[in-house]
């Protein structure tokens, strides 16, 4: 297929996001080999190729049309929004979708020895982050005035190192923050993965393949949580066993020949499955209950 026609999407190098990332798009079928230090690979079953570059110049490269398409974090993505605001520049990335991992949130976090009572214990100090945009509109919405320290890493030692009161940063199971004496007080976003495209129009044979990625991204999306429960029960249980079947619609109930009153109930459950759940199947009357992984739903 000719150049113009293959799709061409920023992924980052790597990070925290880079193995999900590719995860995700081989579970929408993609084929691809990459070899050490390898900057760009190519799809070989779909016209789709993949540029590894750091994550905060995703959202440029797709701004200028060097990338069709991209994955970043929505962190990554407002910090640049709003940059390109501050410059006078109008942002038109388009975001196809939100997504279902990279979730984290940038928050606010104060040394264990400071004393929070509400965000106007922050006003006048000296807050270090790598968001300087975001917490800027962070604190202006909330009617505070603190100093805004950009730092371009570490920002969690800024305060023992006394360039700063506090840090915003981003938290995600909050065990850096523990090992550098942190508490984390506020929220200033709330963050996931984003497939976001280019502004400029796409012709015909990218636009159908964005249109069925984005077909099989809903479809990888809808089976992450979901299991295939199959089991045995008395119809007269049913009702009850419906109302215990976790993110359910309607199951299919099967007769079971030579078995009276018995079906088989198979049911595409999306949320969660534990072991509670299955114990109150069967305390309900359910028995041989099997559940499978399930590795493509389309809606």
């Amino acid at each position: 297929m000719d150049r113009q026609q293959r799709l061409r999407i920023a992924v980052q190098k790597s990070g925290r996001l880079t193995d999900e990332s590719l995860d995700l798009l081989h579970r929408c079928g993609l084929k691809f080999s990459r070899g050490k230090d390898q900057l760009m690979c190519y799809g070989e079953n779909m016209p789709l190729d993949v540029l590894f570059v750091r994550d905060d110049d995703i959202p440029d490269l797709v701004q200028e049309d060097v990338c069709d398409l991209g994955l970043v974090g929505l962190n990554v993505l407002e910090e640049k929004r709003l940059a390109m605001l501050a410059r006078g520049t109008t942002p038109r990335i388009e975001v196809l979708q939100k997504l279902d991992f990279g979730r984290c949130r940038l928050s606010l976090a104060v040394p264990q020895e400071f004393v929070f009572a509400g965000l106007q214990s922050i006003a006048g100090k000296r807050i270090a982050t790598t968001y300087p945009h975001v917490l800027a509109r962070f604190l202006r919405e909330n009617g505070i005035t603190a100093e805004i320290v950009t730092l371009s890493g570490a920002v969690e030692i800024a305060p023992r190192l006394g360039r700063a009161d506090l840090i915003c940063d981003l938290v995600s199971t909050g065990s850096t923050l523990t090992a550098n004496h942190l508490r984390e007080v506020a929220v200033v976003l709330e963050s996931q993965v984003c497939l976001v495209r280019t502004p400029v129009a796409l012709p015909g044979v990218k636009a159908d393949w964005v249109r069925r990625l984005l077909v099989r991204v809903d479809g990888v999306q809808q089976v992450r949580e979901s299991k295939y429960i199959m089991l045995h029960a008395p119809r007269s249980a049913l009702s009850q066993i419906a109302k215990l079947l976790p993110g359910s619609e309607s199951p299919t109930v099967i007769p079971l020949d030579g078995t009276g009153d018995k079906v088989a109930v198979h049911a595409v459950c999306r949320e969660t499955v534990f072991w509670e759940t299955l114990e109150s199947l069967k305390a309900a009357g359910a028995s041989a209950i099997l559940v499978l992984p399930v590795e493509k739903m389309l809606a």
